[in-house]
């Protein structure tokens, strides 16, 4: 170290030093510019008045294809060739790509709920076998929330290519409920009755009208179908209300419904 002149350092210097810091310098700037622009892509598409699960998809998309392009450049400062680089990357990614095949169907998945949007943030869906409300779109999976509040996380490639029901698509649902009574209760008297627990429910929706209906002579009672309709968000409060209320007023009008009843045999 002491035979090296100050030329020698110097030319160190010139030749690793000032790339390295430019490289730095680069990543610093770049990042912060990298923000700015996915700030402003998110206050674009706000005002736009954009679906929210395709801003927060766009604003992923752009912010990782941004970072790839920092990435590149800081490393051709530091004295890489773009085009070695370019080689390598294409390489890294087919072997990536044979290797995460799956992610990339997921990717591919996500740009095509996007396009097609068979649901969005907020919706009650139906999915691979899990039931919950979507709370985020990513890239590559859906996060849906169950029921008892559980966080589910779907891959993309299946969403896009399985069977999906959303229940919000229409804005109403229907709760099926059945509610049996005795054979000998009059069935007039028990459609009035029923049907008056439906329509003092304001969580029911007057359009499309509720029913009720005679669903099914069983074998020990006369079964009536219960069919509110209600907002998606509603749907667990009407399903509960309905046969609570339901079990009151029948009670309340001297109605029956059957139940297994204890045979005592005399000996």
């Amino acid at each position: 170290m002491e035979n090296l002149s100050m030329e020698t350092i110097m030319g160190y210097v010139e030749s690793y030093g000032v790339p390295l810091l430019k490289a730095i310098l680069i990543y610093l700037i770049g990042s912060w510019i990298i923000k700015k622009i996915t700030k402003a892509v998110k206050k674009i598409m706000a005002k736009g008045s954009y679906d929210e699960s395709l801003q927060k998809f766009l604003v992923n998309l752009v912010s990782w294809a941004l970072k790839i392009f920092l990435i590149i450049t800081v490393i051709s400062t530091l004295g890489v060739e773009t085009t070695s680089l370019a080689a390598v990357i294409a390489a890294a990614g087919l072997a990536v790509g044979l290797a995460l095949q799956g992610s990339l169907s997921n990717f591919a998945g996500g740009v095509l709920l996007m396009i097609f949007k068979p649901y969005k943030i907020g919706d009650l869906i139906e999915a691979q076998d899990s039931l919950g409300v979507v709370k985020e779109i990513e890239i590559f999976t859906t996060k849906l929330v169950s029921p008892d509040n559980k966080l589910v996380i779907v891959p993309n490639g299946a969403m896009a290519n399985g069977n999906i029901t959303n229940y919000t698509a229409e804005g109403k649902i229907r709760v099926d409920t059945v509610i049996g009574v005795g054979y000998g209760e009059d069935i007039k008297k028990t459609k009035d009755v029923l049907m008056e627990v439906l329509t003092s429910n304001e969580l029911v929706l007057k359009d499309p009208a509720p029913s009720v209906n005679v669903m099914e002579l069983a074998d020990s009672s006369v079964n009536f179908a219960v069919r509110p309709f209600c907002k998606p968000e509603h749907y667990w409060d009407v399903y509960f209300a309905t046969y609570e209320n339901c079990k009151l007023a029948l009670d309340k009008a001297g109605i029956e419904i059957p139940y297994p009843h204890e045979v005592q045999i005399n000996k």
